[in-house]
């Protein structure tokens, strides 16, 4: 099921199936630009206040009140992390992100996704464009199949369908 990504980061909770409380909080993800997965997220623990890590693999499930998983010892330290360390150092951040097309035109930036929750493959950005562009043909939603390149600074996606100039109707003699 897609979720947008306000509904997957706001203040949820990683709730314990064996305590049944609140173990942690979700505080940002940690995305993989080369492929566009959510790896895990930053958490903070609700007993120490350290940040910790949850990787998507130890969701059991996706709840509304936060996700759910078997006990506290699926959050771990970021260091132990070996696998994941070269995509937290990037740091990437999707949200402000410029998109532009292969042709360089400037499309908008990224102002909201949405991921697939069971496997957090994110499948949709949604594209605020200029208050020009916004007014002439409204906000964008890119699928996943048209991004072509993630950069650190900008998102490349296909071209755009260009709309057809509206013909003026046929006039019978």
């Amino acid at each position: 099921m897609l979720q947008l990504s306000g509904r997957l980061l706001n203040n949820k909770s990683v709730l314990s199936l064996r305590t049944g409380t609140p173990i942690a909080t979700i505080t940002s993800p940690i995305i993989n630009p080369d492929n566009l997965k959510i790896e895990g997220f930053y958490c903070q623990d609700r007993f120490d206040k350290k940040q910790l890590v949850l990787l998507y693999q130890d969701i059991r499930d996706v709840l509304p009140q936060g996700y759910v998983v078997n006990d506290h010892e699926v959050l771990v330290e970021p260091d132990e992390l070996v696998r994941l360390q070269d995509v937290m150092k990037l740091d990437f951040e999707l949200l402000g992100k410029q998109v532009v097309t292969v042709n360089k035109e400037k499309v908008g930036k990224v102002s909201d996704y949405a991921a697939e929750t069971g496997t957090m493959y994110i499948q949709k950005l949604y594209v605020s464009r200029s208050i020009i562009k916004d007014l002439a043909g409204g906000a964008l939603s890119i699928d996943r199949s048209q991004i072509q390149e993630v950069t650190p600074r900008r998102i490349i996606i296909s071209e755009l369908a260009k709309k057809a100039p509206a013909a003026a109707p046929a006039v019978a003699a």
